[in-house]
């Protein structure tokens, strides 16, 4: 079997819940996975839109995985129903820039024991977008702690050796990050995501409101409590 007749190893899972305005940038920002052969298949795994998001995933040629919202429990759907050796979870609004094509593969074959995540930016201009990407991805690399809308790239083997992505509302990337000490990298490529809570609620406020949700975590207050005082 020659290296152009090997099915492609990768398969897109994103979560979604009313994310028809951000799905088709999302779409144009994987297409050359799509052209380069990487990618076998993107999933949408949909927690209950009322926006019309699941007509734009079957309109992009996405399998749809349809079930209880919650982030956690739709991307282990979303994984269920992949059938690649590896997998790009991501955020409907974060979208990989240039290069990350090169830069998947380039993990896939130097580093199948590990994770990987992206640089992170937002889709802003000025001085506070830069800070608080700048402050995640430092955070990635000193305590190895990326958050989800940063993707995470990882083997389903691997997946399961840590007991797969765990069912929980909120903080459930932090959790698998946890699970995944030791076995993390950063791919050479850039995120880009949307600052639309950030816009609304302010820079600092915001990113203070998710530091303090961090700690909170970490102090062993529940994820179902968490994810109730985060919708507030």
């Amino acid at each position: 079997m020659t290296m152009a007749a090997m099915p492609a190893p990768l398969t897109i899972v994103i979560p979604t819940l009313n994310a028809a305005e951000s799905l088709p940038g999302c779409a144009a920002a994987l297409m050359p996975g799509l052209q380069a052969g990487l990618i076998r298949r993107l999933v949408v795994s949909d927690g209950g839109s009322q926006d019309g998001t699941t007509r734009m995933a079957e309109s992009m040629g996405a399998q749809l995985v349809q079930g209880p919202a919650g982030r956690g429990a739709q991307i282990a759907r979303g994984v269920a129903a992949a059938d690649s050796p590896w997998v790009l979870i991501l955020h409907a609004d974060s979208w990989p820039g240039d290069g990350w094509v090169g830069a998947v593969e380039t993990h896939l074959a130097r580093h199948g024991d590990s994770a990987g995540w992206f640089r992170l930016a937002f889709r802003a201009t000025g001085a506070a977008p830069r800070f608080v990407a700048g402050w995640a991805n430092l955070r990635s690399r000193l305590f190895s702690l990326p958050y989800g809308d940063q993707g995470l790239l990882i083997s389903r083997e691997l997946l399961a050796q840590v007991g797969g992505v765990p069912d929980l509302p909120l903080m459930e990337d932090v959790a698998l990050a946890r699970a995944l000490r030791g076995h993390l990298r950063p791919l050479e490529g850039v995120i880009y995501t949307g600052a639309g809570r950030y816009l609304t609620g302010g820079w600092l406020r915001r990113g203070a409101r998710n530091l303090w949700t961090l700690a909170r975590y970490f102090a062993g207050v529940s994820p179902e409590r968490l994810a109730r005082d985060y919708r507030r």
